[in-house]
């Protein structure tokens, strides 16, 4: 990177926003995919294409996980890169194949979702799991082949004897990287919304379906999925789209620059709040977190020992003894046996 293509701006306050959103995107994230991981892993009784693209979704936002630390301690230290070249690429390389498979695998199980409620008889819906692991693999494939250009190049800059690393460049456009931080958003939110309209508007048409639990489960799926992906990915384009368009005014603008590194947290919360998508996709999901739930507030139990006290003898096995004890006192007294219809 050209030395004069890096930006320092005095009293940074990128460096003292970014920590605490990093560390809770970190803390959140890193807890939910991971107790998600466990869930598919161990808890998952029978896998499907859908499970296997929830799957790899959650290995992504993990992987992405992983590289927040180095980026938290990048931005405590006033945005001074304390490490070398390589691991610079190599950090942002991982930020930008997990965004962009987080992103490919969000979209993935929106078109699948589609398949099973607009056209549930369509030849789709009936892949075997090789085939969704095979897809799987070629998804992987597109999304390295499309960021591997980041490791490509060196992103480290030194002005004033401090050492950055961005992928971007606040100084003018980005060329491929920008092309493909615009495509990544836009042809994913087109096929989302395209689902999600297309859902809605088939279960409308089938009344006494859209009644049924089920398809309202589906629409739910469909609209977290939308809400998410909205949510994450829309504000670091427009900050994005917004410098491209007032370059040169905006470059090393303090403002335009918080903006993009502020919004660019957000598609870090994405792995923050993909465990909803986990959530509603599958009943097994909320039985399996109540599980958890129930394990956390369940007391521990004190070591007794197993033999039980006087004192724990079944109530009914002490009705049982006085019962007889009562009965044969009493038929030595009389011929009508009443204590035994008493106990």
């Amino acid at each position: 990177m050209d030395n004069g293509s890096c930006c320092l701006i005095e009293g940074d306050p990128i460096s003292r926003v970014m920590p605490p959103l990093l560390i809770l995107a970190f803390v959140l994230g890193a807890l939910g995919n991971g107790i998600a991981l466990c869930g598919f892993c161990f808890h998952m009784k029978t896998w499907k294409p859908s499970t296997i693209y929830l799957f790899n979704l959650a290995v992504a936002d993990f992987l992405l996980m992983i590289c927040l630390p180095f980026r938290t301690d990048y931005y405590r230290r006033d945005r001074r890169w304390t490490f070398e070249d390589i691991p610079c690429r190599v950090v942002l390389f991982m930020l930008a194949m997990n965004r962009a498979g987080s992103i490919v695998f969000l979209t993935v199980v929106a078109v699948d979702r589609y398949f099973k409620v607009v056209h549930p008889h369509h030849v789709l819906n009936t892949i075997s799991n090789r085939t969704a692991a095979g897809i799987v693999c070629a998804l992987w494939t597109m999304v390295i082949l499309g960021t591997l250009y980041l490791l490509m190049e060196n992103h480290l800059c030194v002005q004033e004897k401090t050492i950055s690393c961005e992928s971007f460049i606040m100084e003018s456009a980005n060329g491929w990287h920008d092309i493909m931080f615009q495509l990544e958003f836009f042809l994913p939110l087109g096929i989302i919304l395209f689902c999600s309209f297309k859902i809605i508007w088939s279960l409308k048409q089938r009344q006494q379906l859209a009644r049924q639990t089920r398809m309202k489960k589906a629409m739910r799926f469909i609209m977290v999925v939308m809400a998410v992906f909205v949510t994450c990915y829309l504000p670091s384009v427009s900050a994005r789209l917004y410098f491209l368009w007032t370059v040169p005014s905006s470059a090393c603008n303090p403002s335009v620059h918080v903006a993009l590194h502020v919004t660019l947290s957000f598609t870090y919360m994405n792995s923050m709040l993909d465990p909803l998508v986990y959530y509603f996709s599958s009943p097994s999901f909320p039985k399996f977190y109540t599980k958890l739930q129930i394990r956390s507030l369940r007391p521990k139990r004190t070591g007794r020992s197993k033999t039980q006290r006087p004192e724990e003898t079944p109530i009914s096995n002490l009705c049982r003894k006085s019962c007889t004890s009562v009965a044969n006192s009493l038929q030595s007294q009389s011929d009508v046996p009443w204590g035994l219809h008493m106990c």
